[in-house]
C-alpha cells in the first residue's frame, strides 16, 4: 500500500499514512484536533478544511458550497488521501484549546471552584459535617528501631508495628513488589523511611516505601472528565492548597461530541483503545504540564480523584461501554475498584492510586454524585434540585430524606456543536450578547476580548432572549425579517447576522431558524426532565428552596436570560445557586479526605435512577416547551410581564 505524508498547518506536523485514509483519521494520528461533532458520518459539517497542496478524492455533500469547493475546502471525515498534503485548519475548525488562554485562566477557575487557595476547614458542606483531612494517599515519616536478639520481628512486621504505632489501621496489606526489596531498603536508609498509605477500596495499603523523609512531597490530582472538557487540579496533600488548575478539550470530541457517538465507535476494531487513548493524552499533556510549571516530580505525585459520567469513566479504564446505551441499560461497573493509575496509563508514580467517583446508573455518573457531595445537596432540610447543564442534562431532586436523579439528552448545543456558528467557551467566543430594540445593533462580549470566532453557549442564550425581546424571533423560534442587511436568506433558510465578518476574526457569525430549533430543543430537554421529576415525585416548583446550577459554562450564564427563554423555572432569584463545576469540586473533596469518599458511596447508594424515556408524561412536558419560553406562559411571569 502505498504512503504519503500529510502536513497540517498552523500546527506544522507532519504524519504518514496509507492511501484511501481519511484526512480527519491523519489529523489524529498526528494529534491535530479537528472539530467532528457527528463522529466522521459527514453530517455535521463542522469539520471543514483548506486542502492547499496535494490530491484527494471527496463524497459529495450539501454542506459544502459550490464557492467553498473553488477554494478547495473540503469536509475532512470524507475526504480520502490520494497523494502528499498540505493542509490548513481554520480557527473555525480547530478543537484545540489555546494554551495561552488556559493559563489566563488559572486565577478564575480557581475562584469558581473554591472561594481561598485555602479549604478552611476541609470541605464544610454543612454546619454539622466537616470532612477532616484524611488524604486518598498519605506520606508518613518512620525512624524503625533496628532488630536485635530480643526483638526478632520480621522486616515487615516491624514496618507495620511502627505504621500501627502512629496511626491505627485495621487492614494493612503491600503488594509483593515493596517485600522483595524491604530488606536491603531498611538497613540502606538506616531504618528511616518514609511509606505511602493509600485507600485501596475498604483496606489500606503500604504503596511505596522510600528512604530518608520526603513526608513534605506529597501531591495528588483531583479530576472531572466531561463529554467536552477535562478540569485537573494539582493539590497539595500535605497542606490542603490548590496548586494549580488547567483544563482542556476532551479529545474524543474527535470521535462524536456525545456519549452516544462515542460507545458506536467503541463498537469498531481498535475503537474502544482509541477512545481510551485519546483522553489520557489529553490528562497526560495537562498533568505534566502542571507539575513542570509548579516545579513538582511526577514520582511525588501519589494518587487521583477522578469524576466523569459513566461512559467517560468506562472509556478512561478501557472498560467495554456497550451495554450502557442497550436495553435494559446496565453499565459494566458503577463502583469501579481503586486501581494503580498506571493501569489507565496515566503518568504519574508507578504505583501511584486512581479513584473514580461512584456512579448511579447508565445515564447518572459519578459527575452527579460529585456534584450532590460538594453542593451539600444530600444535607438539605428543605427540598432542593441540582442541575448539571451539559449534553447529557442530569438532574437530581431530593434532600437529606431521598435522591430521585434523571438525565435527558440535551444534545451539544449549548456547548457549542451542532450549531452555524457555535464553538466552545474558549479564547474569541462571544459570551454575551445585547441588541438594540430600535436599531437591531448587536453589542457583544468576547472571552479573553479576541475578535469574535464564534458563539459559546452562554452567548447563544443571550442572543435568544435578546432576539425574543426585540422581536427579532417569535415564540416559536421563527425569525421575523426586516429591512436590514442583517436579516438574509441562506442556504438552510433565513438567517441572522450576529456579527459581520468585516468585525470578526474572519467570518460572518450568525444564526439560523435550524439554530434556534436546535436550541430549543436543548433547552425544552432540561425545562421539561426538571418539571416532569418535580411532578413525578408530587411536588411542584413553589416548595422548591433552592436550586443548584452546575457545568462548566454555568460561570458566564446570565440568570434572567436563562429564565426568559425558558431553560430555568422561574422562581425567586435567591433561590437559583450557582456552583460552577460541582463534579471537580467533589472529585477535591474525596481526594482529601476519606470521610468524603465514604459519603460519596452513601450518595451514590442513596440516589434513585428515574428512567424518563418509559414516563409517558415526558414527551407531552417536552412538546409543550417547544416554545420560547414555554407553551404555558402562567409558569413564566417575567416573560409575561416584559
Amino acid at each position: 500500500m502505498k504512503k504519503f505524508k500529510v502536513t497540517f498547518y498552523p500546527d506544522n506536523k507532519t504524519v504518514e499514512v496509507g492511501q484511501e485514509k481519511a484526512i480527519l483519521s491523519a489529523a489524529i494520528s498526528a494529534g491535530v484536533q479537528i472539530n467532528s461533532v457527528c463522529g466522521g458520518d459527514g453530517v455535521c459539517g463542522r469539520c471543514k478544511v483548506i486542502v492547499k497542496k496535494g490530491e484527494v478524492s471527496t463524497l459529495s455533500s450539501g454542506l459544502i458550497t459550490a464557492q467553498e469547493r473553488q477554494n478547495n475546502i473540503y469536509l475532512a471525515c470524507v475526504t480520502t488521501i490520494e497523494s502528499d498534503l498540505e493542509v490548513e485548519i481554520p480557527v473555525s475548525s480547530r478543537s484545540s484549546f489555546d494554551p495561552t488562554f488556559a493559563n489566563g485562566l488559572d486565577k478564575e477557575l480557581r475562584e469558581a471552584y473554591l472561594p481561598s487557595e485555602e479549604i478552611e476547614p476541609l470541605g464544610v458542606i454543612s454546619d454539622d459535617e466537616v470532612f477532616v483531612h484524611s488524604p486518598l494517599a498519605t506520606k508518613l515519616y518512620l525512624e524503625l528501631l533496628p532488630p536485635n536478639l530480643d526483638d526478632k520481628v520480621s522486616d515487615l512486621d516491624r514496618l507495620y508495628r511502627a505504621i500501627k504505632h502512629k496511626k491505627n489501621f485495621p487492614l494493612l496489606q503491600t503488594g509483593l513488589v515493596n517485600i522483595r526489596g524491604l530488606s536491603d531498603l531498611l538497613r540502606r536508609s538506616n531504618w528511616q523511611v518514609t511509606v505511602t498509605l493509600g485507600k485501596r477500596n475498604d483496606a489500606t495499603e503500604l504503596v511505596l516505601i522510600e528512604p530518608l523523609d520526603t513526608s513534605s512531597r506529597n501531591f495528588g490530582l483531583a479530576i472531572d472528565i466531561g463529554t467536552t472538557t477535562v478540569s485537573v487540579q494539582l493539590v497539595d496533600l500535605v497542606s490542603d492548597k490548590i496548586i494549580g488548575t488547567r483544563l482542556t478539550y476532551n479529545k474524543q470530541a474527535s470521535f462524536g461530541s456525545d456519549v452516544i457517538s462515542r460507545i458506536i465507535h467503541a463498537q469498531k476494531e481498535s475503537g474502544l483503545q482509541e477512545l481510551h487513548l485519546a483522553v489520557t493524552e489529553c490528562l497526560n499533556q495537562i498533568i505534566e504540564e502542571l507539575a513542570k510549571e509548579h516545579q513538582v516530580d511526577l514520582n511525588d505525585v501519589t494518587c487521583i480523584s477522578c469524576a466523569g459520567n459513566t461512559t467517560m469513566i468506562h472509556l478512561l479504564l478501557r472498560i467495554d461501554p456497550a451495554y450502557i446505551r442497550r436495553q435494559p441499560y446496565v453499565p459494566t461497573a458503577n463502583f469501579p475498584p481503586t486501581v494503580r493509575a498506571s493501569e489507565a496509563e496515566i503518568r504519574i508514580n508507578p504505583r501511584g492510586l486512581l479513584s473514580c467517583v461512584p456512579g448511579v446508573a447508565s445515564y447518572v455518573g459519578g459527575d452527579v454524585v460529585a456534584g450532590v457531595l460538594s453542593s451539600g445537596q444530600y444535607k438539605e432540610e428543605d427540598l432542593s434540585i441540582l442541575i448539571d447543564i451539559g449534553t447529557n442534562g442530569e438532574i437530581v431532586l431530593g434532600n437529606k430524606d431521598f435522591l430521585v436523579a434523571c438525565a435527558a439528552s440535551a444534545g451539544p448545543a449549548f456547548e457549542g456543536s451542532g450549531v452555524s456558528s457555535g464553538m466552545r467557551a474558549t479564547r474569541g467566543a462571544i459570551q454575551s450578547v445585547k441588541i438594540d430594540p430600535e436599531t437591531l445593533a448587536v453589542s457583544f462580549n468576547t472571552i479573553g476580548n479576541a475578535a469574535a470566532c464564534g458563539i459559546c453557549g452562554s452567548g447563544y442564550i443571550d442572543l435568544l432572549a435578546e432576539m425574543l425581546r426585540s422581536g427579532v424571533i417569535d415564540k416559536n423560534g421563527k425569525i421575523n425579517p426586516q429591512d436590514t442587511p442583517r436579516f438574509r436568506k441562506g442556504e438552510n433558510g433565513l438567517e441572522f447576522v450576529v456579527v459581520f465578518k468585516e468585525e470578526s476574526a474572519g467570518e460572518d457569525i450568525l444564526i439560523t431558524e435550524a439554530d434556534i430549533d436546535n436550541l430549543k430543543r436543548a433547552k425544552a430537554a432540561i425545562y421539561s426532565a426538571t418539571s416532569v421529576l418535580v411532578k413525578y415525585m408530587n411536588f411542584d416548583f413553589t416548595q422548591i428552596r433552592k436550586i443548584f446550577i452546575a457545568g462548566g459554562f454555568g460561570n458566564f450564564l446570565n440568570l434572567e436570560n436563562a429564565i426568559f427563554i425558558g431553560l430555568l423555572p422561574d422562581l425567586a432569584r435567591e433561590k437559583l445557586i450557582f456552583i460552577g463545576n460541582s463534579s471537580l469540586a467533589g472529585a477535591r473533596m474525596m481526594l482529601l479526605s476519606s470521610a468524603a469518599m465514604k459519603r460519596a458511596r452513601e450518595i451514590a447508594k442513596k440516589i434513585t435512577y428515574f428512567e424518563l424515556s418509559v414516563e409517558p408524561k415526558y414527551m407531552d412536558e417536552y412538546m409543550a416547551a417547544l416554545f420560547f419560553p414555554h407553551t404555558d406562559l402562567e409558569r413564566f411571569p417575567t416573560f409575561r410581564a416584559h
